[in-house]
């Protein structure tokens, strides 16, 4: 399989969830020798593969999780863009993985029987992943350039590759030279593949026939398709439901998902008890019981029971930068969806999966909680800021940030169903209102990206405050005082501003029409892009610095989050806009 890699390192994520795939997808479906899922995972490294961090995490992962089918050939030519690995790196890269507790061996990369060997041999490690560390020679045959940074950094040369052909025993003044018996070779591959390719559709229709119970659910999970009627799981919330965080709404939306998606497959770095995105009752996803290193004793899922490779909750460990390429990996795979969970903060960790992931189009969903400064004492580390901008900067992604239960649930609607890259659900830690949608417009607006949510009446409003997340029942509360005060307002709820975006102009004038011009964004984040939609006559209430260490109520209030800072700016908003004027 191919993947866009793009910087080092991130293969190896990519690697480590096609690996965390295949296993969950034999231990779900394979039975007693019938088995549909059968096949290695096999990487190509470099040395700066290995040196990035995010190499790092996935290795400790996977050998935690003792991936036994992944392989990695190190290409160790120990040459770096600007100079010679003792300079950049002297560590024992093979003690490394060992300690990460891979079975590594060591052989002469350019003997094609020691790498045939070691394949082999790896094949053989059913309880690890495997490192070959090939050692090779970058530039080889050039006579000047061999084992130096400029075979890595810069062309050969014309006369240099002349001379490195006339090294190899290849014709000198051949361009592009495919030799017949190598030709031949890849067309055999051609039959080869096509055989291989018929072998296991005869094992999927024979199986079809021994598992009627399984076989659909196999079809489907590799269709990557949802089961039929799978929205009748979807709970409803009421007022009745008392407040509510969205983080409690999404894990209630999870526990109902789970036992009707069946090949929904994640977890969190460390944190799914802040997160609720365990899966009760679903196993953990952890190798069959092997001894603990520290007492010797079997090791037991904390979500219920030993699974082994069929649970469901992976425990990604403090780990997001190799959670985020993982979970890439596994939606490029196939067979799951998976989805992945840390605060919102800490969204910053996983950005170049993310980012490599939409480039893919990879259907992943990021659960992020605690999504604002309204988290309150944990202080400006964990308060998130900045990142709402700059993750809806991201072509090919959705960023969703729910006002209440409702939009939640509708929320988790439009990731499961989104096939165009991946969704980020951003959800609050602290409770909220649930919306009465008897009084207020459905949730069902959110598959819009923004929907009008109130007004004062059927006339033309005077002002329009548009509002996300926590920050809408802020926006509802200064519409009561608005309308009080005499002064028609509309609400607009703008949980995604990319589905918003898509929608045809008819229904975005609709919605925000251009001869209102007094508008008043909220939202408890970095202001910069708000102005698309406010205009050059409204205003922005944002968050201009890094947040404060407080509780979420006090902070919120200092930063301007009151219903008589938005009454106030509505109204000077008011004023300024040509041709409106209070009543």
């Amino acid at each position: 399989m191919e993947v866009t890699t793009g910087p080092l390192g991130q293969g190896i994520g990519n690697s480590v969830g096609m690996a965390i795939a295949e296993r969950w997808l034999a231990a779900t479906f394979n039975r007693h020798g019938d088995d549909v899922v059968d096949h290695y995972t096999y990487v190509l490294a470099s040395d700066g593969d290995l040196m990035e961090g995010v190499a790092s995490e996935a290795a400790s992962l996977a050998g935690t999780l003792r991936l036994g089918r992944l392989i990695v050939l190190y290409d160790a030519n120990l040459i770096t863009l600007s100079a010679t690995m003792n300079v950049t790196c002297a560590e024992d890269v093979g003690a490394r993985f060992e300690a990460y507790g891979w079975h590594v061996q060591r052989i002469d990369g350019q003997d094609v029987a020691a790498v045939d060997a070691a394949l082999t041999a790896a094949r053989a490690v059913a309880d690890r992943p495997s490192l070959i560390m090939g050692r090779t020679h970058i530039g080889y045959g050039s006579p000047h350039k061999q084992d130096t940074w400029h075979a890595h950094g810069e062309p050969l040369g014309v006369e240099e590759v002349r001379l490195t052909k006339v090294a190899l025993d290849w014709p000198g003044d051949r361009s592009f030279y495919v030799p017949d018996e190598a030709l031949q070779e890849f067309r055999r591959a051609i039959e080869q593949g096509a055989g291989l390719d018929a072998a296991w559709q005869r094992r999927v229709d024979a199986y079809a026939i021994a598992h009627p119970d399984l076989a659909p659910r196999f079809a489907r999970a590799i269709a990557g398709e949802l089961p039929e009627g799978w929205e009748a799981c979807l709970p409803t919330f009421t007022p009745a439901d008392g407040d509510m965080a969205t983080r409690d709404a999404g894990g209630a939306v999870i526990q109902a998902l789970a036992a009707v998606v069946t090949n929904l497959v994640g977890g969190s770095a460390d944190l799914d008890p802040s997160t609720r995105t365990a899966m009760t009752g679903c196993g953990d996803f952890e190798s069959p019981p092997q001894p603990r290193f520290d007492e010797g004793l079997p090791t037991q899922g904390a979500a219920g029971g030993v699974w082994g490779f069929a649970g469901r909750n992976i425990h990604f460990g403090l780990r997001e930068h190799a959670m985020a390429a993982a979970l890439t990996g596994m939606a490029l795979h196939g067979g799951v969806r998976p989805f992945g969970a840390t605060f919102f903060s800490f969204s910053d960790y996983m950005r170049p999966g993310i980012r490599l992931a939409a480039l893919s189009r990879a259907r992943v969903i990021y659960v992020w909680t605690h999504d604002s400064v309204a988290l309150g004492e944990d202080g400006p580390t964990h308060q998130p800021v900045e990142q709402l901008a700059g993750l809806r900067a991201m072509p090919n992604m959705l960023v969703l940030r729910p006002s209440d239960a409702t939009e939640t649930v509708e929320a988790w609607r439009v990731a499961l169903r989104h096939q165009g890259g991946p969704v980020g659900l951003v959800l609050t830690r602290q409770k909220l209102p649930v919306l009465d949608r008897g009084r207020y417009a459905p949730a069902t607006g959110l598959a819009q990206g923004g929907y009008i949510l109130a007004e004062s009446g059927p006339g033309v409003p005077a002002v329009i405050l548009i509002a996300t997340g926590s920050e809408v029942q802020l926006a509802l509360d200064a519409h009561t005082t608005l309308t009080n005060d005499g002064i028609g307002s509309r609400v607009v709820s703008m949980p995604c501003w990319e589905l918003f975006d898509a929608q045809p102009p008819s229904y975005r004038d609709a919605v925000l029409p251009p001869a209102i011009r007094a508008r008043v964004s909220i939202e408890a984040a970095a202001p910069f892009g708000w102005e698309r939609y406010v205009g050059p006559a409204g205003a922005i209430i944002g968050v201009d610095g890094f947040g404060a260490s407080a509780p979420g109520d006090i902070l919120m209030r200092e930063l301007g989050f009151t219903v008589a800072h938005v009454v106030q700016t509505a109204k000077d908003v008011l004023m300024r806009s040509e041709g409106d004027g209070l009543p």
